[in-house]
């Protein structure tokens, strides 16, 4: 990956990033509630038997948001177990801390995409070796009629986000995005994409923390817009049913492929807050199948990863 030389690095500092997650929640909850205009946040905190607790933030039935939520967290606990740490069995059993704040929103009206962001910290003590850290995130868009102009726009920002980190910053975060929100026992990707990272630790702390400050900076510039061109679209019973059907999809990424629901439900996390991400409507139908030209069949092509800035015209 290509990088500017860094500075000097600055040891872990894990207060504040935590300062950063708390101030970034309310920074959500007061853009998205003013965007809705007509519910707010209602707020329910949680402690962690093993250690540690969070702020759950819930926005129902409102102009905009059918549910959303906005979750901080600070967990810890003695020994992580080994069904936590799959993908770096070495810290099985090691102290461990993980923070962050994860959103995701489902909006009412068809047209609005749902949309999902994340940004993370963990760290653990191995005893006898050094300890081990990383940040994680990203945030991905998931249209049910989608708008070229606003995959662009999405797509857009995510890049600028990226710049100052590294030419190739976006391409390779954005493959990893396509990776990773892919559906395999379907063959379809979750949406139009965006960035993911996870395990960022190369640049050093101070660098990856920026990082991870840019990318959820970002968000609300890369969502909001597509809320105010989309939120006053008209629609019927027919994109209603479609949007919910989608949203089967939704559940079967988030409850068979997501690693921060596992790791969540397997390192004792408060279920509740954990399956906030599931939408609060949807249905299932055996063998659906759109009608062939129909708004809803064109969907399909906008599932599988593509080169969205070289594809779509710009402006």
């Amino acid at each position: 990956m290509s990088t500017p030389a860094a500075a000097p690095d600055a040891p872990p500092d894990a207060a504040a990033v935590l300062a950063w997650l708390s101030a970034l929640q309310d920074r959500l909850c007061a853009a998205l509630e003013a965007a809705d205009g007509g519910a707010a946040f209602t707020e329910d905190t949680w402690q962690r038997e093993d250690g540690g607790g969070g702020r759950s933030r819930v926005i129902k039935h409102g102009a905009v948001f059918e549910q959303g939520g906005v979750n901080f967290s600070e967990v810890h606990g003695a020994a992580l177990p080994a069904s936590a740490s799959a993908h770096r069995p070495e810290l099985a059993g090691a102290p461990w801390r993980a923070c962050g704040v994860s959103m995701v929103l489902h909006p009412k009206n068809p047209y609005v995409p749902t949309t999902h962001m994340n940004v993370r910290y963990f760290e653990a003590r191995p005893p006898g070796s050094a300890p081990a850290w990383w940040f994680g995130g990203g945030f991905d868009l998931t249209p049910y009629y989608p708008v070229d102009a606003d995959i662009r726009h999405w797509h857009e920002v995510a890049r600028r986000a990226c710049s100052p980190f590294g030419e190739t910053v976006y391409v390779e975060h954005k493959a990893w995005c396509d990776r990773y929100f892919f559906l395999k026992h379907r063959n379809e990707a979750r949406g139009v994409g965006g960035l993911f990272f996870d395990d960022l630790n190369a640049w050093g702390f101070a660098r990856s923390f920026d990082y991870a400050r840019a990318v959820g900076d970002a968000f609300l510039e890369a969502y909001l817009p597509l809320v105010e061109r989309r939120r006053d679209m008209p629609y019927g019973a027919r994109e209603r049913d479609f949007q919910l059907y989608r949203r089967g999809r939704y559940v079967e990424f988030n409850l068979v492929w997501d690693r921060g629901t596992l790791f969540g439900l397997q390192s004792g996390g408060r279920t509740e807050s954990i399956l906030m991400s599931l939408p609060p409507q949807v249905r299932f139908e055996y063998g659906y199948a759109p009608e062939p030209g129909s708004p809803e069949a064109r969907l399909a092509d906008y599932l599988r990863p593509r080169d969205w800035l070289a594809e779509l015209p710009a402006g």
